[in-house]
C-alpha cells in the first residue's frame, strides 16, 4: 500500500506484531482546509448511518451502534478485520455493526473494490463480497492496474447473476452510492481508514482491550 494514508488510532497490535499505536503515514486524504471544515462541522452535516447503510450480520438492539469507515485496499483495515470479526461474535445481537465506504484516492483499486462490493450488495451478497475483499487483499492490493476483472471473478465465484452484476458496476448510481458514503465521512471529519464511531462519537482507542472496554461501557451505560 502506498504510505500516504492516515489510518485511525485503532491499535492493531493483536494482528501486526508489536504495533501498539496508530500509524500516521504521509499525506492526508483531504486537503487541510477540507479537514478543518470537516472538524468544525462534525456530525452536524454528515450522516453517520443512512437508511440504506450496510450492516454486518443480524441487527442488534439499536442501543449500541459501531460504524466503520473503510477502504478495502487499506492494509490497516485488513489488519483490523479479524478484530471486527471477533467483536461481531462477542457482541452478536447486542451491537449493530455498520459499514461505510471511504475509498482513499491514492489506492488505485479502492473505488473499484467498493463498487464491486456495492454491486454484490444489490444481490444480497454484501457480507460475502466484503469478506472476499479482505481475505484476498494480498493478491490484488498495492497494484496500479485495474483489478475490476478480479473482482468480477469473485462475483462469479459467489454465484451472482453476472449480467446484473455487470449492469450494476456500469451504473453511475452504484458509484454515486459509494461516493455518498465517502462524502458523509468527510463531513464527519474522517481523515483516513479505518475510522470508527461508537454511538456517534469518534473512537480513539489506545489498545484492542480499550476498544472492547468502550463497547462494554456503552452497553452498560
Amino acid at each position: 500500500m502506498k504510505r500516504n494514508v492516515i489510518v485511525s488510532s485503532l491499535v492493531i497490535a493483536a494482528f501486526v506484531a508489536l504495533v501498539t499505536a496508530a500509524l500516521t503515514l504521509g499525506a492526508k486524504t483531504a486537503n487541510p482546509s477540507d479537514r478543518a471544515d470537516a472538524a468544525a462541522t462534525g456530525t452536524a452535516t454528515g450522516k453517520l448511518v443512512r437508511d440504506d447503510s450496510h450492516r454486518l450480520g443480524a441487527a442488534g438492539t439499536g442501543k449500541v451502534v459501531l460504524v466503520e469507515f473503510l477502504d478495502f485496499e487499506c492494509e490497516a483495515c485488513r489488519a483490523a478485520y479479524p478484530l471486527v470479526e471477533e467483536m461481531r461474535a462477542t457482541y452478536a445481537g447486542k451491537v449493530d455493526f455498520v459499514v461505510r465506504y471511504f475509498p482513499i484516492d491514492s489506492h488505485a483499486n479502492a473505488v473499484n473494490s467498493a463498487v464491486a462490493v456495492e454491486a454484490a450488495a444489490q444481490q444480497g451478497k454484501f457480507e460475502e463480497m466484503y469478506k472476499r475483499m479482505y481475505d484476498t487483499q494480498a493478491t490484488w492490493g498495492e497494484q496500479q492496474e485495474s483489478k475490476a476483472p478480479v473482482f468480477r471473478g469473485f462475483a462469479d465465484e459467489l454465484g451472482l447473476d453476472m449480467a446484473a452484476y455487470d449492469k450494476a458496476v456500469a451504473d453511475k448510481a452504484t458509484l454515486e452510492r459509494v461516493e455518498r458514503d465517502r462524502q458523509d465521512g468527510l463531513d464527519l471529519g474522517v481523515q483516513g481508514t479505518p475510522t470508527f464511531f461508537l454511538n456517534g462519537k469518534k473512537l480513539e482507542p489506545t489498545s484492542t482491550q480499550d476498544f472492547r472496554d468502550k463497547i462494554d461501557a456503552a452497553l452498560n451505560g
